[in-house]
């Protein structure tokens, strides 16, 4: 008798809502941070979001087309998901050319090398990141001024994460609420963390995440600052001002809610995505506190993607009708 059960690649969910739904989502829920970045940054913002989102599109249909021959997947709008969160993990004034690199690495070498959606082991987005930051550091880590508002004049050039590294500031010296406003320098999601938690709000609302990872990377990062911040003054201010400095700051709000909660690269349990989730947050705070880099959210999801499939094989559900031995 012929074998009729069909095992397709992860992930399993029994939902009435399409993959193309689920990218529609997530699009909408980036769109207050899309409309924060292109009022601080004007047509840059746009310019650098529709060459990110055009060439992952364009990149994912060649692939498909004239390498793979089958069909095109583009329809299902996860390629569109890649390119613009790849384009909020790059500065504003970053050159045309850079974006089409970093597009051709997300798509061509971190998702369609692996089969295309659902068998990539890492996120896409972060993939191209990464080895933009690495091949060329000096365009990925000069950021744009703010068009608006004031900031800290040492933060020109640098994004508060770097500014503090540099110990060009203190924490006390900036200010948290233009942070949470998006008013600073940095990529183009890393300044607009407001909208951020909004758009976050609204899947959950829609059930596209859960709590169980942003809530476990935040916390981490946090529970992580307040001790650093107990050890260097003891009993004061910085107790609750290095912690929100850190959550508000880099890639945190970006990376929890967007980037670490991706169905394929991320667990598939709760209790999995809790320790994945605490995972993101403490290899975050050690890159800052003590590696080279300012930030570490983007190497941190990577080095967890790699630990999903153990956590996957170790960490698993009750099973419905084991009885215990007594």
């Amino acid at each position: 008798m012929a074998n009729k059960f069909i095992v397709a690649t992860a992930p399993h969910m029994h939902s009435p809502e399409s993959t193309k739904s689920l990218m529609r989502d997530v699009l909408i829920a980036l769109v207050p941070a899309f409309i924060v970045s292109a009022y601080v940054y004007g047509l840059d913002a746009l310019r650098v979001t529709a060459i990110a989102v055009v060439s992952c599109v364009l990149v994912e249909y060649l692939i498909q087309k004239f390498l793979l021959k089958g069909a095109t997947t583009i329809g299902n709008l996860s390629a569109v998901v890649t390119g613009v969160l790849l384009a909020f993990n790059m500065p504003a004034n970053i050159a045309w050319w850079i974006v089409v690199v970093g597009s051709i690495v997300a798509i061509g070498v971190a998702k369609m090398t692996f089969g295309g959606l659902g068998r990539n082991p890492f996120n896409p987005a972060l993939v191209g990141r990464v080895f933009l930051l690495i091949a060329y550091p000096a365009q990925m880590t000069s950021f744009p001024q703010p068009a608006v508002g004031e900031y800290v004049d040492a933060l020109a050039g640098a994004t508060p994460l770097a500014a503090l590294k540099a110990q060009a500031v203190a924490v006390g010296d900036v200010n948290l609420l233009n942070m949470f406003a998006g008013v600073m320098p940095g990529s183009m999601g890393e300044i607009a963390a407001a909208a951020l938690l909004a758009g976050g709000l609204y899947m959950l609302w829609r059930r596209v995440i859960t709590w169980h990872i942003p809530v476990a990377v935040l916390g981490s990062m946090a529970a992580f600052a307040f001790v650093v911040a107990l050890a260097q003054g003891g009993v004061s201010s910085l107790m609750y001002e290095l912690p929100a400095f850190h959550l508000l700051a880099g890639g945190a709000m970006l990376g929890a809610i967007f980037m670490a909660t991706d169905y394929v690269t991320s667990p598939m349990n709760p209790k999995g995505m809790i320790i994945y989730g605490i995972g993101i947050g403490l290899i975050t705070m050690v890159i800052r506190q003590w590696g080279a880099y300012p930030e570490g959210m983007s190497f941190a999801i990577l080095i967890m993607n790699a630990v999903a499939p153990l956590i996957n094989k170790y960490v698993k559900p009750k099973r419905f009708g084991v009885i215990k031995n007594k």
